[in-house]
């Protein structure tokens, strides 16, 4: 049977565009109404500085001293990376075949076995969209903490408060989706110029910190365990829970894939921004991780600070202004980073809404500005709504929704690629322009068992004894997303969920390879 298979079982081949436009999705220039802007020089900009890696693990070093310590996050490069450009290179590939918005579930549909497609797919949607919604609140939040780290720096006597935080998110999400509202043509050349700052403030920071910070023995840096401070007396388990802090830097590269059809050439474009980018990102961040163990400091004091290279930058420069400089460049990126989530959490919305596992309402595209822009303020809304949880003045209500994020996206990043080895074993996967070829199987299976492995330690507590403050609510929240994508199937989408609209997977890759921007 072919690639794209219609709900009959009867097959449409990938050069057949079918001419049916779904009302309000427009006809001119690309198949499904949006415009192609991003080139490949755009593009590879775009996620290059949406990884952020070295900028993300910037902002949350202290937690490496809790499990693992400097021991672990170094060594732990050597795990991650390896398993994380094996999932990138199996992801790079079905972009390859599939360049299309609604990436995992669009290539689960695509892959999987045909007796269990439907649902396999229904429950690989919600679990995607409801991570990239926990995505799009944990960088907003990043955003504003940094934003009340550089006030903090300027302002000693300033107390953060939760409301602080909730209004600066607020404001962040309106102007931002604004932006993706009536701005979207301008967001590939700010990303660009975000992805050569990425570059820059690496190169500036690391010159700063190694030439101002005092240094810490390299023994410290490569061989200090944590002190047990988590609770966890086992050090094989400390070491896992200490290299989750690495995989936050290295989760969401699938954000390109989700704004592919507004990409020229995406077949041959996607694949090779993500994993090119990944290699440049994970460099970078290998780089900084040294830098900022070398230069940590007091790690009494610097371990507990809300945002660590605020307090890093302040103790190297011994100079609010020197510091401030120096949080503002990694503040300019995370907003860029907010900026391009809402852009492809927007349009992952629109494509499952456009297949029908969120109501058609939202598959609109305004035909003036070619953009989906009740498919924008969906996600931010919802966002704003579990905002609210900061006015607790406790993160850890607000922290339960942000720990969907990385599970849930290793989550469908396994089911995508568990359907793409089986596609492969069983002679299913054709030819792409982007291709692992022999590799393919080893990739694959690399990719689940390393997939597998970190997934498991993301549920573990991080901290004994368990109490509510310390809490992994990991599990929990992602167990509720399971059950919530069940129980609507039984409810609902067992009987009246039609699948995916081939007509729109077919019209979508035969345009993928369009050069024009209409």
């Amino acid at each position: 049977m072919s690639a794209y298979e219609m709900k009959s079982e009867s097959a449409v081949r990938v050069g057949d565009v079918v001419e049916h436009y779904p009302e309000g999705t427009g006809t001119k220039g690309s198949k499904t109404g949006v415009k192609r802007i991003f080139s490949f020089t755009q593009m590879f900009c775009f996620i290059l500085s949406y990884m952020s890696s070295w900028e993300a693990l910037a902002g949350s070093f202290g937690l490496v001293f809790y499990n693992g310590g400097p021991r672990a996050i170094v060594w732990g490069f050597f795990i991650v990376v390896p398993g994380v450009l094996c999932q990138v290179a199996s992801l790079a590939e079905m972009s390859s075949l599939q360049p299309i918005a609604g990436a995992q579930y669009h290539w689960t549909w695509h892959l999987a076995p045909p007796h269990v497609r439907r649902f396999v797919t229904w429950i690989q949607g919600w679990i995607t969209w409801f991570s990239w919604i926990s995505l799009l609140c944990g960088v907003t939040n990043t955003c504003a903490n940094i934003t009340n780290a550089l006030i903090s720096i300027t302002h000693p006597n300033y107390v953060v408060q939760g409301w602080h935080t909730l209004l600066i998110m607020y404001a962040y999400l309106i102007v931002f989706g604004a932006m993706n509202m009536y701005l979207f043509w301008i967001i590939p050349w700010l990303e660009f110029l975000a992805g050569i700052l990425h570059v820059v403030l690496w190169v500036v920071v690391v010159t700063v910190l190694t030439t101002l910070a005092p240094r810490h023995s390299s023994e410290f840096v490569f061989f200090e365990q944590s002190k047990g401070m988590s609770g966890w007396d086992n050090e094989f388990v400390q070491f896992n829970l200490g290299i989750i802090l690495i995989t936050w830097a290295f989760v969401g590269f699938d954000a390109a894939v989700h704004i592919s059809e507004e990409t020229r050439k995406a077949r041959h474009v996607i694949p090779r921004s993500i994993f090119w980018s990944i290699c440049v990102n994970a460099t970078l961040a290998f780089g900084m991780v040294l830098v900022l163990l070398y230069s940590f400091g007091n790690v009494a004091d610097n371990m507990y600070a809300s945002y660590p290279l605020a307090a890093i930058s302040l103790a190297a420069t011994a100079s609010p202004a020197g510091a401030s400089v120096l949080i503002a460049g990694p503040l300019t990126i995370n907003i860029s980073v907010v900026l391009g989530s809402i852009a492809s959490v927007s349009r992952l919305t629109w494509a499952w809404s456009r297949d029908s596992g969120l109501p058609s309402y939202f598959s609109y595209v305004d035909p003036k500005h070619r953009i989906p822009i009740r498919s924008v303020w969906l996600p931010i809304v919802v966002t704003m709504l579990l905002a609210l949880l900061n006015l607790t003045n406790s993160y850890t209500a607000f922290g339960a929704i942000l720990a969907l994020c990385t599970v849930g996206l290793y989550q469908s990043y396994f089911i995508a690629i568990a359907c793409m080895l089986h596609a492969r074993l069983t002679g299913r996967v054709e030819a792409a322009p982007w291709s692992l070829g022999r590799l393919g199987v080893p990739v694959n299976a690399f990719a689940l068992v390393y997939s597998v492995w970190l997934g498991v330690f993301m549920l573990f507590p991080n901290y004994l004894p368990v109490d509510g403050a310390g809490f992994n609510y990991a599990l929990p929240i992602n167990a509720a997303v399971w059950i919530f994508a069940l129980v609507f199937w039984f409810a609902w989408g067992r009987k009246r969920w039609p699948g995916l609209d081939i007509d729109i997977i077919a019209k979508v890759v035969a345009d993928s390879d369009r050069t024009t921007k209409d």
